[in-house]
């Protein structure tokens, strides 16, 4: 059984992505500090943070909820990267590296989200 949130893979890999995208807006130009880079911002910190508010919960369905939110939340990240790309925005290194730890939170979501549906229906 674990202690906390912070032994989830997916929440550890969830505060790498809030980072990484924090390290990328501050790359957008200053213009952008209340657009964007605002939103992409503060998607990427609700990725974890719904992550741990779940795992806080006392169901599985309260659990389930929250991954699903945070899986949301990752899709508009994932939205909000192709915009910054198609705007030219950012380091493109950066850029990758943060879409492609989008990509493997939102697996490991949507992993635990169906295990959680399937162990809800056995």
């Amino acid at each position: 059984m674990l202690k906390s949130c912070r032994e989830l893979q997916v929440w550890q890999r969830s505060t790498q992505l809030a980072t990484a995208v924090c390290r990328l807006a501050s790359s957008f130009p200053r213009d952008e500090t209340y657009g964007l880079s605002s939103q992409m911002k503060r998607a990427a910190v609700s990725v974890a943070s719904n992550i741990a508010e779940g795992y806080g919960r006392i169901t599985g369905g309260e659990y389930r909820q929250f991954l699903g939110i945070a899986r949301g939340s990752v899709l508009e990240l994932q939205t909000q990267f192709e915009i910054a790309r198609a705007l030219d925005m950012g380091d493109g290194t950066q850029l990758d590296a943060a879409e492609a730890l989008s990509e493997e939170v939102s697996k490991i979501l949507y992993s635990m989200i169906d295990k959680l549906k399937t162990t809800k229906a056995n």
